[in-house]
Order: structure tokens, then C-alpha cells, then sequence
């Protein structure tokens, strides 16, 4: 079985957030760059794939030369080979015509992306890029077995959840649940050393336009003031005339 893992390169979460250039432009300046977790937990079922089944697991990546140490990182977790497609993630339509390039020129049986990006949370690259290739999809994906060519997947769904039995080739939104956290892996010695010697490929993109363009970003407000109240009369009067909460 051979799988692609798609990583997005995102700013940890607790990186303080900036803008320039009027708000629309992100700002890059000291902020720390990790594995989109959605995609890590993906990661982590293919390695299982890997090491229980002999699967071979590559790791792509649309975007410029700075995302390469966090495919470097997914090789040091033990990913066989890396590609970064040399075009910037403009949007979720041009990343996932970028993928299918990928994916139809590899013959990937299984594409394991994140059911979305922390930065962005578009959520639409693994269904669109399904809909390319004419694969199988199943988003927010918590658990999935292959046997052969035959696949079953469970998906999160309101309430509860579904399971599905479904045949490769297969597109996955994987999230949290996928694995279990405690069964996401460090980068150890000898995978880093490992991985300074696995290939990473760089692809010229394909032709793609983008279909949508950010005008301008926005911060949440601040929060207000604490108000402090010791009795419940003030309290109800609060509540009722300035949160409107009751």
C-alpha cells in the first residue's frame, strides 16, 4: 500500500498572531511553525500502516522553501520521502489541484489529510482533491483500517458516530481520535539523522487559479473588564439589563 500524508505547515498555537500591510497580510516574524495537528494525527496512522502492513508512506507539502524543516521533521518521524509542490497555499482549490498532480503522477492508494488547517480552517482541501482524482473520501475521520483494498473507516458525526465500509483508492479527513494523543511521536536522534538523508522532492506547481482571495484579517476584540459582584440581586440586574443573557 502506498500513502501520501498531506502536511500543512501552521503557526503553533500558542504563537502570538499578527498582521501587516493593512491587515492582510499574515505576519511571519518570530513565530514558530509545526505539523498541522490534524495532519500529525494522520501521520501517526500511517506510520502504524507502515510498520504493521510494510505500507510505504511519503509526505507533501504546497508551499515555499520555509516549510521544509516541518517536512523534515515528518521524515524524522519516519516518513519514507517528502515532496513540496513550489507554490504558495493560496487557497483550498489551487492546494488541492496541486495534491491530484501529486497523487495521480505517485499512484497512492490512500490520501490521509487533516479534516482541516489550524490556521486557516477551511476544511475543503480533502474533499475537493478527492473529487479530482475520483477517489473515495471520508472527513473527520477518528479511526480507519485497511485490508487489501477494502477499508473501513469511522467518522465523527452529530450525536455520535458512523462507520463505513468503503474500497481504495481513499481520501481521509483525519482529526483527533484517528490516534490516540499519547500515541503521537517526538522526532528521536537517529530519525533526525535519518531524515537528513531521506529525499525531498521539489515539484514545480501546475497550472491552478485560485477561487478565493483574503481582503483583510481580523483579531476577536479584547475581553472587557472583570466585574466583580457579591450579591445576587446586582447579579440578576447584570445579567438581565447590559449581557442581555436572560
Amino acid at each position: 500500500m502506498k500513502i501520501l500524508v498531506c502536511i500543512s505547515h501552521v503557526p503553533d498555537t500558542t504563537s502570538k498572531i499578527n498582521f501587516t500591510e493593512g491587515d492582510t497580510k499574515f505576519d511571519t516574524n518570530g513565530v514558530q511553525f509545526v505539523i498541522n495537528p490534524n495532519d500529525e494525527f494522520g501521520l501517526t496512522r500511517a506510520m502504524w500502516f507502515k510498520e504493521k502492513q510494510g505500507a510505504t508512506v511519503h509526505v507533501v507539502n504546497v508551499g515555499g522553501p520555509e516549510t521544509e524543516p516541518t517536512l523534515r521533521k515528518a521524515l524524522a518521524i519516519g516518513a519514507d520521502e517528502a515532496i513540496r509542490v513550489n507554490t504558495a497555499a493560496t487557497d483550498g482549490y489551487s492546494v488541492a489541484k496541486q495534491l491530484a498532480a501529486v497523487v495521480s503522477e505517485g499512484g497512492y492508494d490512500l490520501v490521509i489529510g487533516g479534516r482541516e488547517s489550524i490556521d486557516y480552517n477551511g476544511g475543503m482541501v480533502p474533499g475537493m482533491l478527492a473529487k479530482l482524482i475520483g477517489a473515495n473520501f471520508v472527513n473527520t475521520c477518528i479511526s480507519l483500517e485497511v485490508d487489501g483494498t477494502n477499508a473501513t473507516a469511522v467518522r465523527e458525526i452529530d450525536g455520535g458516530k458512523e462507520t463505513l465500509k468503503t474500497s481504495l483508492p481513499l481520501v481521509i479527513g483525519g482529526q483527533k481520535g484517528l490516534v490516540e494523543e499519547s500515541d503521537l511521536r517526538i522526532p528521536n536522534m537517529r530519525g533526525i539523522m535519518q531524515a537528513r538523508s531521506k529525499p525531498l522532492h521539489v515539484k514545480e506547481p501546475v497550472n491552478a487559479t485560485a477561487e478565493t482571495t483574503a481582503t483583510q484579517f481580523e483579531k476577536p476584540a479584547p475581553k472587557g473588564a472583570v466585574k466583580l459582584v457579591d450579591n445576587v440581586e446586582e447579579l440578576i440586574n447584570l445579567l438581565h439589563n447590559e449581557a442581555k443573557a436572560i
